[in-house]
Formats: structure tokens, C-alpha cells, sequence
């Protein structure tokens, strides 16, 4: 049986830390072999579990649900209202030529879609061999792929983002460090006032294993 990491736990949330691959719930389309977080953890804790926000299926990191229903509507509404700072790691190509900057492109989901406004701020962590570089991004809009459309449209793009960047460049790059077919996105941590007890909480996941493994190169 497979269980989650679990980072946090109380009697109206509970928040893990999502591996890669993993879908937050299910998909429109679902497959056979789908790995559904919140079916996993309802099983794991045997408790009701409610969708809050989430994560791309490639992205890792934390992930926060509700077991009661009164916080779900309350958290949902902080994350609809961007009362939730969200902290995310990314390994991306090149060196920014800025230590800071933020992107104000505006995104639409669909091409037929209105452009919607969109507002990620970045900061260099550090520049590695390879002409990669860890960085932060912050993002304060929840527009479509915002993170990684940004890095895109900022001439950097994520390492192993098939969607877009080049499926072959990928493939090649993966396999020179040994990463495989994984996208360095992770969400590192989230901060916000507890829907119940107003508490102001920082849930955080461990840096993910392979953003680990090429900072250290």
C-alpha cells in the first residue's frame, strides 16, 4: 500500500508532501493507473478529504486538504483571495542576468481564452555548473502554469518541462544528470492563517531529491 509523507496534521487539515507524478485528485480523463493524492491519504487516514488547491501532476511539494468542511470553505476562500504565500524551488537553464525580477505577462488557459493578468516574483538562489540556476519563485496570481510559463517567456525554462520546452532537449538532459523524465518544480512551502484556530502557520516539505542532487553539482 502506498502512504504519503505527511508534514502537518490537526482535526480540520492535514497537508503532505506530493511526489512527483502524483495527481492532486482525479482527472477528467482518468487512466488505470492514475496515483490520486487525495484517494491515498482519505485511505491512509481514514478520514473524508477535501480538495483545497493544486499542484500539476509533474510539480512535487506540499499539498494541503481539509477534513472538515467549515475550513475547507474558509481556506478555499484565503486561496482564491491570495491570503496564501506560496515559496516554490526551481532548477531552470541559464543564468538570469538579474539576481531579482518579477514578470508581469498576462495569461490566457486556452488560445481562445481572454488574457487574464499574472504576477510571479523570482529570486537567484544560486548558479550552477551547467548553466543551471536554483531560484524562488513567488507567485501571486494562480493563473494556468503560471511558474512555468513565466520562466519560459523569461528564457528559462524549468529542466524537464516537456510541455515546453523541447521533448528531445529533455529526454537528453534527463538523462545526462540522471534525472530522468522529472520537471525541477517544486512547491517548497506554504504560509497562512489557520482557517480555525487563526494561527499563523509555515508548512514546508524537505528540498525534493533531485533539485538536491544538482545543487550540489
Amino acid at each position: 500500500m502506498i502512504s504519503l509523507s505527511i508534514l502537518f496534521q490537526d482535526e480540520w487539515l492535514v497537508a503532505i508532501d506530493k511526489p512527483p507524478g502524483f495527481l492532486v485528485h482525479p482527472s477528467d480523463h482518468p487512466k488505470a493507473d492514475d496515483l490520486v493524492a487525495m484517494k491515498i491519504l482519505r485511505d491512509q487516514i481514514e478520514e473524508k478529504i477535501r480538495v483545497i488547491h493544486r499542484l500539476d501532476q509533474p510539480t512535487s511539494g506540499v499539498v494541503v486538504f481539509a477534513t472538515n468542511r467549515g475550513a475547507a470553505r474558509k481556506l478555499r476562500e484565503d486561496f482564491e483571495k491570495r491570503r496564501v504565500k506560496k515559496r516554490y524551488l526551481a532548477m531552470v537553464h541559464g543564468h538570469p542576468s538579474k539576481e531579482k525580477w518579477t514578470c508581469h505577462t498576462p495569461l490566457k488557459k486556452t488560445p481562445d481564452a481572454p488574457e487574464k493578468t499574472a504576477r510571479t516574483s523570482f529570486r537567484v538562489l544560486e548558479k550552477k555548473t551547467q548553466q543551471l540556476t536554483l531560484i524562488e519563485a513567488f507567485p501571486h496570481s494562480g493563473r494556468f502554469h503560471q511558474i512555468r510559463r513565466h520562466l519560459v517567456g523569461s528564457g528559462h525554462p524549468i529542466v524537464g518541462d516537456f510541455r515546453y520546452r523541447d521533448h528531445n532537449l529533455c529526454k537528453e538532459f534527463g538523462e545526462k544528470l540522471g534525472i530522468g523524465t522529472r520537471m525541477l518544480l517544486q512547491a517548497k512551502s506554504l504560509e497562512f492563517c489557520h482557517p480555525i484556530t487563526q494561527v499563523r502557520l509555515v508548512i514546508e516539505a524537505p528540498i525534493d531529491p533531485c533539485i538536491k542532487h544538482l545543487a550540489k553539482i
